[in-house]
């Protein structure tokens, strides 16, 4: 991908694709370009192999303020183009938001400022959370009468204790980073301006594993996560035991035992 959209930058580093919301104007609220944006770098990720992990990151000190619902009713800033592709896919916006999508890859998020509404929304749909500790979240929907459609009454409650998921559900009241690391939200806190640095550090962790040994363990996660105890250790057998067979496994152990960097083949 070439850079993205008018609101949403996309680069490499290393092995790690970097998508930036970029409306530091708005908060990074979201607007159809980005969410046009969004899912082709989710997109881009799937389909490259050279791509091990992906950081979703905010510009201007912001992660995201939710949706821009005046963009998205339509006031010239959005483009035919864009509204073409959303007629061609009615589904894209909730792919864009992790809601009927996941990435192969892991998807590390790097919060700063605010990340409310749909911002915490697409935050549940990430793998890895790192905020800086004047970020915000919170899901304000039901203080302005709506409901957070973005997979929040299902997902919240299974990320984190329900008690918290209610509370956070039915006040609308902002969370602090510290509360939300407290309660499971978010994995780190850092100080600010420091969750991307942090992020393409854990994403270089990442990269240097087997590839296919990461996407096997995030799909297994995921998959098995509402499933009985049992079916799921079935399960995970029928995604682990590949992975052993694999070039990439044997070449693990003989790195290990040669005391050397593994060079991993996706093979």
């Amino acid at each position: 991908m070439a850079g993205g959209t008018e609101h949403l930058t996309v680069q490499r580093s290393g092995a790690t694709l970097v998508i930036t919301l970029n409306r530091p104007e708005a908060r990074n609220a979201l607007s159809l370009p980005m969410l046009v944006g969004l899912y082709d770098g989710w997109l881009e990720a799937d389909e490259d192999d050279s791509i091990r992990s992906i950081v979703l990151t905010g510009a201007g000190g912001a992660f995201c303020a939710g949706m821009d619902l005046k963009a998205l009713a339509g006031n010239g800033m959005d483009g035919q183009g864009y509204r073409d592709r959303l007629k061609a896919d009615p589904d894209l916006h909730w792919k864009a938001m992790l809601r009927h999508h996941r990435p192969r890859k892991p998807v590390i998020a790097a919060v700063e400022g605010h990340c409310v509404a749909g911002g915490t929304e697409i935050l549940q749909g990430t793998d890895i959370r790192i905020a800086g500790e004047a970020a915000t979240f919170g899901l304000f929907e039901v203080r302005r009468g709506l409901f957070p459609i973005g997979g929040s009454t299902v997902r919240l409650p299974r990320q984190i204790p329900r008690t918290h998921a209610l509370e956070m559900l039915l006040t609308g009241r902002p969370y602090t980073a510290a509360e939300a690391m407290r309660i499971g939200l978010i994995g780190h806190v850092v100080r600010d301006g420091a969750a991307l640095e942090m992020a393409l550090e854990t994403a270089e962790l990442v990269n240097a594993n087997g590839p296919l040994a990461v996407e096997a363990v995030k799909a297994s996660v995921y998959e098995n996560a509402e499933l009985a105890e049992a079916e799921g250790l079935k399960r995970e057998l029928e995604r682990g035991w590949p992975v052993f067979d694999t070039a990439d496994a044997k070449e693990g152990s003989r790195a290990f035992a040669d005391k050397r960097p593994p060079v991993y083949r996706r093979a």
